[in-house]
């Protein structure tokens, strides 16, 4: 079987970070691999080791992204491939898509795996972008995931409720929290990463040229959200403390 994960490399949400310029400020800043894509590559390796075949992971990005291919290498991965973006200027899901569609076009892929969506842009737009320029079927935000020959059959998430979809391969599917547990990497799968292959290709290496990825959007302003205002402790009874609630609500709030 032959398994893709898309994966991004995103800064980590649970880190501070700072905005200058309507731009994250990467110095200090810390970065893993997009959570929700741990869950596509835990879930590929188990489909693997089930079923035989490889698992390949593809990320469009800059050379810094290698760190994030290698710990997906150690965590079980066989193989990695980094699509230079250098050239891509503020690319957007359009530009990953499209560039990510070149290069999968003739991989023959069975099963491509990528996150629900990226911690740091929340669009969810790759994977159903990707699979429609492929031209293959998308199932998103999944929790279950069995093969059966040529035959997938999903479980997934519909605002709390439960949808079972099937579906012939090939398929590209994303990946919600809940589908699996995904491990850690191991001394001896780190160690077995650094001899696995990284491959760096560009836009050339897929006959692509800057205007074929020219972003559709643009990004106008990105800020912080304002810093919470202390809270207030309501004294006297319960009667005094509603009516205080009250007039806040409608002279400080403005909510009533």
């Amino acid at each position: 079987m032959n398994i893709v994960v898309v994966l991004k490399r995103t800064f980590d949400t649970e880190e501070k970070i700072t905005i200058n310029n309507g731009k994250i400020s990467e110095d200090g800043a810390e970065f893993i691999i997009n959570p929700y894509d741990e869950y596509a590559v835990e879930e590929a390796i188990t489909l693997r080791d089930a079923h035989g075949g490889e698992v390949t992971v593809v990320t469009v990005g800059e050379e810094e992204a290698e760190k994030e291919l290698r710990t997906a290498l150690a965590m079980g991965a066989d193989k990695a491939v980094l699509i230079d973006s250098e050239d891509v200027e503020d690319g957007d899901q359009f530009s990953t898509s499209t560039i990510l569609a070149a290069y999968l076009k003739d991989k023959d892929a069975d099963i491509i795996l990528a996150g629900n969506v990226a911690v740091d842009g929340g669009s969810g737009q790759v994977g159903p972008r990707l699979a429609e320029e492929l031209g293959i079927s998308a199932v998103t935000t999944i929790t279950k995931l069995t093969v059966d020959g040529g035959t997938a059959t999903i479980e997934r998430d519909v605002e709390g409720d439960l949808e079972v979809v099937e579906v012939a391969l090939p398929v590209l599917v994303t990946c919600q929290q809940g589908l699996n547990e995904p491990r850690y990497p191991s001394l001896p799968g780190i160690m077995k990463a650094k001899k696995k292959p990284l491959e760096t290709l560009d836009l050339d290496d897929l006959d692509l040229d800057e205007d074929d990825v020219e972003a559709k959007t643009k990004t106008v302003d990105r800020f912080l959200p304002p810093a919470k205002e202390a809270g207030k402790i309501l004294e006297g009874d319960t009667d005094q403390q509603v009516k205080e609630l009250v007039s806040l609500l409608k002279t400080e709030a403005k909510v009533i």
